[in-house]
């Protein structure tokens, strides 16, 4: 497929990136690793009039401690992620999903802030982010802002940034001690999960149940109450309509995320 007419500007900074933004507005989108908008503008699913290319921009490159929080560029690719000693030694949820995105060519290219931003319901690292209560930043004309995780996911592939704003960073707090898993279900190992489930001490995020990242509250609660694994995992699905299509039934999804959650749930037991 061939992706409809655009123009291409490359920024080198973060300044010129949000001028770029202030310019053009709507009509522009910001390029990061590109392996998430690429397949959508081949398919014609995107079709911006401006692509702004901030591959460029180092200085969002990077991890490091700030009091209790991690945090974490927006521009750290995956690769570098899922071998950061800092990301490791205080999230290692998200440093162990960094490392299971895609096949390494994706993990070489693909940014964790480029995926947040996309905000694909199917992809691992907006709910990771979710389940550890991250905090996105944003930069833009007016200042930077702190958006919660759960604030920040509004619907399919869209979030609550501003068509000027800029994901500059990712906060969390540290997850020292806090026991944590993941698992997902793929047709393959490259592909998209079906249903994919990240846990982090009582917090429980679901991959692919929804139009955005969810948490599993019904399972959440049953954990606070005292309910077992097998017990809260068993509430996974509840309160969920996931997609029905031609790869997975909504049922089967429902299906998906209870397994899953259990096995999610039983791994956290065992770290931290």
């Amino acid at each position: 497929m061939i992706p409809a007419p655009f123009s291409y500007r490359r920024a080198a900074s973060v300044d010129e990136a949000l001028a770029v933004l202030t310019e053009h507005g709507d009509d522009a989108k910001l390029l990061a690793g590109g392996h998430s908008l690429l397949p959508l503008m081949k398919l014609r699913l995107a079709a911006p009039e401006l692509l702004v290319d901030i591959s460029p921009i180092d200085e969002l490159r990077y991890v490091r401690t700030d009091g209790d929080d991690v945090v974490i560029g927006a521009m750290s690719r995956y690769h570098d992620l899922q071998g950061d000693s800092v990301l490791r030694e205080h999230a290692p949820l998200l440093a162990h999903v960094s490392g299971v995105v895609g096949d390494q060519q994706v993990r070489h290219r693909g940014t964790i802030g480029g995926s947040i931003a996309h905000a694909d319901a199917a992809a691992d690292l907006p709910a990771a982010v979710l389940a550890c209560d991250g905090v996105l930043v944003a930069r833009g004309p007016k200042g930077e802002r702190r958006i919660p995780a759960a604030e920040f996911f509004v619907g399919p592939f869209t979030t609550s940034l501003e068509p000027d704003e800029l994901l500059t960073e990712i906060r969390v707090r540290k997850q020292d001690g806090t026991g944590w898993g993941f698992e997902k279900f793929t047709r393959r190992a490259i592909d998209w999960a079906i249903v994919g489930v990240a846990v982090a001490g009582g917090s429980v995020a679901l991959i692919n149940m929804a139009g955005t990242p969810i948490r599993a509250t019904a399972t959440e609660e049953a954990l606070a109450g005292g309910a077992s694994n097998a017990e809260a995992a068993r509430l996974a699905a509840e309160g969920t309509n996931p997609p029905d299509e031609a790869h997975a039934s909504s049922r089967y999804r429902q299906h998906l995320a209870k397994v899953l959650a259990e096995r999610a749930l039983v791994q956290a037991a065992t770290r931290g």
